[in-house]
């Protein structure tokens, strides 16, 4: 079951595929469009269209992201309180990369939904883009994911589950819970990862004789929260808050590059404590590190309610960058920062580290499974967005909705789904086994060999943490060729956020220093595969094996669609039979999940 991958990877499939893929994308915009024309739209939809106007922009006639980030909050807080049913408040705000400016007299038009509820709180997808009314052109501007929680003062909140009917929002369900995953541990990763990472400065590449100390940029400014500022609970909008976060890191960057600076990322930040109408907000900014092209800012948000009050309130930290762009619209160089001992030091190094970090989240999260290589290099600086991208890039494969039944053998089910680039496929079956059971059982690859005859050997090659693992894989032979294979795979697993999860076990190929190729093995590789398990009823669980193939693993792949071979039902039955025989060794194991 696993694949192996040639330097010919990208070549010859769509070809192959093309005529029925056609077809099924033609099915798939006709049953699109037979769903807008009966009228769906998703009940937490919320949209907001604003005509730019001159109050709205700064010295450059292009739309304050302040005032952009204020707008983006509030729509997305009417979705979340739309589902709640109750007033609701931010929590906290993913990655926002700018990609456009808004210009005066064109239109912002925001889109806003809730892509999955939890507990008490839910995550809402925002969706931006600027239109130019004369000339009918759109734009994308950014996409934002905040996390909101609803407050009620008499009850506690139980928010309902989202009602899923697209494969957008199945999609979006589905991943959304890995991200949060990746939120709530974002604090302690970002700690971890910057006491570990090492970063050569480029000073040789910057202009010297051109140095601002970093304490010119220091910039300090309060606010008095007044009841237009606060919803009508008079808790602080936190749009608010963000915007006025980007006007004193504005000034900042200013003062670094005496020009116009604009705001290209936000990085992830999360609102520490609330802020309610009559607090006054400090708020500090200073450029940490300026980079050839590039600079962060820094900004720290605290409240205090008296004058006499001597402690303030944490209520939140972010990290802003900010470029300036000549008459090309292209990034000019930048003077260099010269920390201050201490503290500046520490800042100056830090923004280092996060740039490398966030380029590498930006790279890893952001991008699609056939944009990115099949093995990706593994170190401490990407271990948990590579494992979210694992995970998530499964649970996408998942969600999709066309996947077609191709045979079936004694209810052992196989379906296929056909794409531009990869020949999808996924088996399916019922089994007489506790899904937590069979959870344990196969998230050790170690023991895969015994029912698996394409795994000869697994060696254990990294205990990552408790749900990850790295593993060095020995295959036979594929296809005449005389080498035998080798992989070393990235394995994630997941257990259930709720009842309508399954638990997972997702694997993608990565790249080790310890385990380069050699002239021993063919190296193969694999960009998405693992299993889902469901359950189905007492004692009976519904277990699914995906693969994304490539050209490499087709003629094995068609050969069984085609039921020319019967080698998937052979190792899927073996599976079963595996699970059947082991279901008893680890009861005293289920108490850890």
């Amino acid at each position: 079951m696993i694949q192996n991958v040639g330097n010919h990877l990208r070549r010859g499939l769509a070809s192959v595929f093309s005529n029925r893929a056609s077809r099924k994308s033609a099915s798939r915009t006709e049953n699109n469009n037979m769903a807008e024309d009966k009228g769906y739209r998703n009940p937490t939809e919320v949209q907001m269209s604003q005509l730019v106007l001159p109050c709205h922009t700064n010295q450059r006639g292009e739309l304050s992201v302040g005032q952009l980030l204020k707008w983006i909050d509030t729509t997305a807080c009417l979705s979340a309180e739309r589902h709640a049913g109750c007033p609701c408040v931010t929590a906290s705000m993913d990655d926002i990369y700018f990609e456009h400016t808004i210009s005066v007299g064109q239109v912002v038009n925001i889109k806003a939904r809730v892509n999955r509820a939890f507990n008490s709180s839910m995550e809402v997808g925002i969706q931006v883009a600027s239109e130019d009314l004369c000339s009918d052109k759109q734009w994308s501007v950014c996409k934002a994911l905040a996390t909101f929680v609803a407050h009620r003062e008499v009850s506690k909140v139980k928010l309902k589950q989202i009602t899923l009917r697209t494969e957008e929002e199945k999609t979006e369900h589905s991943v959304a819970a890995e991200r949060r995953r990746m939120r709530l541990v974002y604090t302690d990763t970002i700690k971890d990862l910057l006491a570990n990472c090492v970063i050569q400065d480029d000073l040789e590449s910057r202009d010297c004789s051109r140095m601002v100390p970093a304490e010119k940029t220091r910039v300090e400014s309060v606010e008095l929260v007044l009841p237009p500022h606060a919803n009508h609970q008079g808790n602080t909008f936190g749009g608010q808050i963000m915007a006025w976060m980007e006007n004193v890191a504005t000034i900042a960057a200013s003062r670094l590059c005496h020009a116009h600076p604009t705001l290209k990322a936000i990085e992830m930040f999360h609102f520490r404590g609330p802020s309610q109408v009559g607090d006054r907000l400090v708020l500090k900014a200073i450029v940490n590190n300026a980079f050839k092209n590039s600079m962060e800012v820094g900004v720290c948000v605290e409240a205090y309610r008296q004058e006499a009050e001597t402690q303030r309130r944490h209520i939140n930290s972010a990290f802003m960058t900010f470029v300036v762009l000549d008459a090309d619209n292209q990034p000019q160089m930048l003077p260099w920062i010269q920390p201050q001992p201490g503290d500046g030091e520490r800042r100056y190094r830090e923004a280092s580290a996060r740039k490398k970090i966030r380029l590498d989240r930006k790279y890893i999260v952001s991008c699609k499974q056939a944009e990115m290589p099949l093995s990706v290099p593994w170190d401490p600086s990407n271990q948990v967005y590579l494992s979210y991208n694992n995970v998530s890039s499964l649970k996408m494969l998942v969600a999709r909705d066309n996947w077609v039944l191709s045979s079936e053998i004694s209810q052992v089910r196989l379906y296929t789904l056909e794409e531009d680039k990869f020949l999808s496929f996924h088996m399916e079956m019922l089994v007489h086994v506790d899904a937590a059971q069979a959870f344990l059982l196969l998230s050790d690859l170690r023991r895969r060999p015994e029912w698996d005859k394409h795994y000869r050997s697994v060696e254990l090659v990294q205990q990552v943490d408790e749900d990850d693992a790295i593993y060095h894989i020995i295959s036979p032979a594929l296809g005449g060729d005389p080498k035998p294979q080798d992989f070393v795979i990235l394995a994630s697993r997941r257990k259930p956020c709720d009842n309508r999860d399954p638990y997972v076990i997702a694997m993608r190929s990565v790249t080790l220093p310890t385990h380069l190729e050699t002239s021993e093995y063919r190296r193969g590789e694999t960009i998405c595969s693992g299993f889902c398990f469901w359950h189905e009823g007492d004692q009976l669980t519904k277990v699914s094996y995906y693969n994304q193939a490539t050209p490499g693993f087709l003629k094995y792949v068609t050969t069984n669609v085609t039921g020319l071979s019967s080698e998937f039902y052979t190792t899927f039955k073996a599976c079963e039979q595996f699970l059947l025989d082991n279901r008893r060794d680890l009861a005293p194991s289920l108490q850890t999940l």
